[in-house]
């Protein structure tokens, strides 16, 4: 009876794991169109990114990732996510 609950549980696990893979390569996709029609479009950028850069280039990093977490209810990840692109753009 125990194998069996492992064995389902292991199935649950893979089963979920692949459906988060799919969403985020959804997600991916979604955030490339979405960059491609803003640099082609007429659409200002977000006011919050002219502070974010200057917190990123006054090397305060970690308040520039709280900033933006705050703003947009972003996850640690997706907040550090956010500015690591940001400081790419440079």
């Amino acid at each position: 009876m125990e194998y069996i609950l492992i064995l389902l549980t292991a199935l649950i696990i893979i089963n979920l794991s692949a459906k988060v893979n799919k969403l985020e390569g959804r997600m991916k996709k979604m955030q490339y169109t979405l960059d491609h029609v803003t640099k082609h479009s007429e659409i200002p950028e977000n006011p919050l990114n002219d502070e974010l850069r200057k917190l990123i280039k006054e090397g305060q990093d970690v308040k520039a990732i709280k900033k933006v977490r705050d703003e947009w209810g972003l996850s640690l990840i997706e907040g550090k996510e956010y500015i690591d692109k940001l400081k790419s753009e440079k």
